[in-house]
């Protein structure tokens, strides 16, 4: 306990007489290399999240219902539907129509021998617009013109990704695309031996590719494209009152029996290993260059350490000269790194928690394939600032001793 007291009245000395520039400095590469473990890494972490979240809010809801592989629809629709609605944790429920179809544009104008209108084959889902708002809100998505309005026929709406306008230049589309398709444009949608044409309404933005290679139009139309009496739907999305409540959800539908008439999977579930396997990857990347930020912080610590008690070797020896204990001197530059470590930690947290989490929870970042989040858990984030403090002080704890484990006769006399 002496030799603590000793060493930390010593290390307050040692900073209040240090140069201020190089406390500074010291601290501003504490605090970087503490964003670097934690910033960085959090919005690699958090890309994949964002796409989740995008996923969830505009296409899947918290639990989702597919067709399954055997099937052309999930059977017992109806019935499904009318547990879901008795259901305490569930908001809202779309029932979708599913089909494969092809949508054709400019075939007005196409009138020569060597002249086809454009088309694609497009995924066709038919939609209750209210129930769609109540569960994705994909109202608030449009980048030109409107969504579909309950009750509304001979109108659609059309994903960016399967317009010309909206993916020149992109690398994550298809080359075949529609051009010159804007609100107000006719198109001509086929299903089979069905053919209907209808009036583009709007045009709908998402990075989510289940919801911008789609045609939506209203399910009474697509009932009547697809020739269907029943109904039968091809997907419904649930929205719950909170987002833990999917895993007991999903559970109960299926002790219901209901995974035999469609598979039934939460949000994440329903996305794949891929998400997984990029989540893993850029959690990987993390650790890499967080690792690298460690390795240079303590460097940095290492050389001003050692540096500082190299300067002042004579001062040590005349410190243990006059009878104090080497371990005194080696807890003082201890307590040094970790009042640097901690000051630059705690401005890191402040940035972190005050400034760069609410900013992007605002402001997400524009990513291809997904609005990326700043991803940092409140334990996992002092754990990180835990893990910068003892690697500062083992930097600086090694130049200390190498510097007071030498002769008190020759330090003091500068040999």
């Amino acid at each position: 306990m002496n030799a603590l007291r000793v060493g930390f009245f010593l290390a307050v000395r040692q900073i209040r007489r240090s140069s201020p520039w190089t406390t500074i400095l010291i601290i501003f590469i504490m605090s970087l290399t503490f964003l670097n473990l934690v910033a960085v890494g959090g919005i690699l972490v958090g890309l994949p999240v964002g796409a989740l979240d995008s996923y969830n809010e505009q296409y899947s809801g918290d639990v989702l219902l597919r067709i399954s592989p055997t099937k052309t629809y999930i059977e017992q629709s109806e019935t499904i539907m009318k547990t879901l609605r008795e259901f305490p944790e569930v908001v809202a429920i779309s029932g979708r129509y599913t089909g494969k179809g092809v949508v054709e544009a400019n075939y007005k104008t196409a009138v020569g021998p060597n002249q086809e209108p454009d088309s694609v084959n497009v995924q066709l889902t038919g939609i209750d617009p209210a129930a769609e708002e109540l569960v994705t809100d994909l109202g608030g998505r449009m980048l030109a013109g409107e969504m579909l309005k309950e009750g509304e026929e001979g109108f659609v709406v059309i994903g960016k990704n399967l317009l010309a306008e909206y993916t020149l230049g992109s690398s994550l589309v298809s080359a075949t695309t529609l051009k010159n398709v804007v609100p107000g444009s006719k198109v001509r949608v086929t299903v089979g031996a069905n053919t209907g044409e209808y009036t583009v309404k709007g045009v709908l933005g998402s990075k989510v590719s289940d919801v911008s290679t789609r045609v939506f139009l209203s399910d009474v139309e697509l009932r009547r494209l697809l020739g269907r009496t029943d109904k039968n739907v091809g997907e419904i999305a649930i929205r719950l009152r909170t987002p833990e409540a999917a895993v007991p959800v999903r559970d109960s539908l299926l002790a219901l029996g209901f995974g035999s008439f469609a598979r039934v999977e939460t949000a994440r579930q329903s996305q794949g290993a891929f998400l997984d396997d990029i989540e893993e990857t850029f959690v990987i990347l993390a650790r890499v260059i967080g690792g690298v930020g460690l390795v240079v912080a303590s460097i940095t610590v290492f050389i001003v350490i050692f540096i500082n008690a190299v300067t002042r070797r004579k001062y040590i020896g005349i410190l243990k000269g006059i009878g104090i204990s080497g371990t005194a001197i080696e807890l003082s530059y201890v307590f040094q790194s970790i009042c640097y470590a901690t000051i630059g930690s705690a401005i890191g947290l402040s940035v972190v928690f005050f400034f760069l989490a609410p900013y992007f929870h605002l402001h997400p970042i524009d990513f291809p394939f997904a609005d990326g989040v700043l991803l940092a858990p409140i334990g996992e984030t002092f754990g990180r600032a835990a893990m910068l403090i003892g690697v500062t002080i083992i930097a600086g704890y090694i130049p200390a001793r190498l510097i007071v484990s030498r002769n008190t006769l020759d330090a003091i006399l500068g040999r």
